[in-house]
């Protein structure tokens, strides 16, 4: 984890924590880096933010000052920058965009030539570059200065990249999308109707300031009224940059990224398209998920939190499927990041060809239930690794057994530790949180808020 870069890029307050000058370095030193040897070609796409203009116009600066073409998508999602850079050949490309975060966070990703998050190496160097510990960069003169492209044809072209996946048609499917107000408010319709659904969209009409705010997968709960109000047969919800998906099921159930694996995991293995029968997941994913794969004989691989980490153990793996509980689900086949829009076409190809509802598909996996608390400390890994609240996390193990977990870790980005328990009931993960939060007030190693 950078000063900063996070596992999701370099996100904060826009004009507080990243500011139009953080932008425009960013892009100098870009423009740079890649164009050591040749004139770099790098794309940019964005989120519907109103910060989301003011920074690419930052990075457009920065990019072309540098020598660089920029080849502005325009609103789009972070998969198909993704998408565009690996099958358009560009050095590298950038998403304008905070995901699920409130409209006034923004955030730059910055993606490698093939379509994965930068690598850390690279990220550490912009930030040298950022506080002033790299040389200067030259600037681009005469005919060597960078020009700007409209590349709107490369958004077009993962469109029909969608649209060309499914093998069979939606006719008559009664389908849901929440989109958030985000991202997936240009792409997702068009590639729902193209593949023939009756599609029912809410939430896709961004305004600036609305993106996230009381819809797409981080509240669940529209999607859920607007599918059983509606009669619908399921619904897919969206976050703001549109590369996690949260399904809902005719009943109005809800089902997550865990879930999602499960279901398509066992499709693909029915199917022998499951490489190694193996799907890579997250440290934070439902014991109820290792279970069902257990019966099933599905192994499984846990990463750190975060896709980048589930996409760098696919790729070394030739794994073809994985994700987090939050909604990234990566299709390698088909793409080299979690797609929410690819996550709802595959997870519709297995209701039709199953030719059964969602809810009967998910019912197969039981989701344990899982308490979460976060408590503000001084001092991250002298907590976590405190004698005493070690005591307490190995007494929490010894008891849950094999019904259930404690998952104790700092967080990325915050002086936080989380503690997180899943078992058969909330009043025995309650209990056993406390069992551990009460070992660190005894240490006096949570600071007040």
């Amino acid at each position: 984890m950078g000063k900063y870069f996070g596992t999701d890029g370099f996100r904060g307050e826009a004009n507080i924590d990243l500011t139009v000058e953080h932008a425009y370095q960013v892009g100098r030193f870009l423009g740079w880096y890649f164009g050591k040897n040749h004139k770099a070609s790098i794309v940019i796409g964005k989120d519907t933010r109103r910060s989301s203009y003011m920074f690419e116009y930052s990075l457009v600066a920065g990019l072309t000052a540098s020598g660089a073409d920029a080849y502005l998508l325009h609103v789009t999602t972070t998969p198909s920058v993704s998408y565009v850079v690996r099958t358009e050949n560009f050095d590298c490309g950038i998403m304008i965009s905070a995901s699920h975060n409130p409209f006034y966070d923004n955030g730059i990703k910055v993606i490698n030539g093939q379509g994965q998050k930068l690598e850390a190496s690279i990220e550490e160097q912009i930030e040298a570059y950022i506080d002033d510990e790299q040389p200067q960069i030259p600037f681009a003169t005469r005919e060597n200065i960078g020009r700007t492209v409209d590349f709107a044809a490369g958004r077009n072209r993962y469109i029909g990249h969608l649209i060309s996946i499914p093998t069979r048609s939606f006719k008559n499917v009664r389908v849901g999308l929440d989109c958030s107000n985000g991202s997936a408010s240009s792409i997702a319709k068009s590639v729902f109707d193209a593949v023939g659904a009756k599609t029912y969209v809410i939430s896709n009409e961004p305004d600036g300031t609305n993106i996230n705010r009381g819809c797409g997968s981080t509240h669940i709960e529209v999607l859920q009224k607007y599918v059983k109000d509606n009669n619908l047969d399921v619904g897919f919800a969206y976050d703001g940059d549109a590369d996690r998906c949260i399904a809902v099921d005719e009943q109005g159930q809800i089902v997550d990224g865990d879930m999602i694996m499960f279901i398509c995991g066992k499709y693909l293995k029915e199917q022998g398209r499951l490489d190694d029968d193996t799907i890579v997941t997250t440290i934070m994913s439902n014991l109820g998920l290792y279970k069902a794969c257990d019966r099933l004989g599905i192994r499984y691989e846990k990463t750190a939190v975060g896709d980048r980490y589930v996409c760098e153990n696919m790729m070394a793996n030739g794994y073809s499927l994985g994700g987090e509980q939050s909604g990234h689900i990566i299709f390698s086949k088909h793409a080299t990041t979690g797609d929410g829009i690819l996550t709802s076409l595959m997870l519709m190809e297995v209701i039709i060809e199953k030719k059964v509802s969602l809810h009967t598909l998910a019912s197969e996996i039981t989701i344990y239930p899982q308490i979460l608390k976060n408590v503000r400390v001084a001092n991250k890994k002298e907590a976590r690794e405190n004698e005493a609240v070690q005591k307490a996390v190995a007494q929490a193990e010894k008891e849950l057994g094999d019904d259930g977990r404690i998952l104790v870790r700092e967080s990325g980005t915050e002086p936080v530790i989380r503690v997180m328990v899943e078992a058969a009931d909330d009043e025995i993960c309650e209990k056993y949180v406390n069992l551990v939060l009460a070992a660190m007030e005894a240490e006096n190693l949570i600071v007040e808020e």
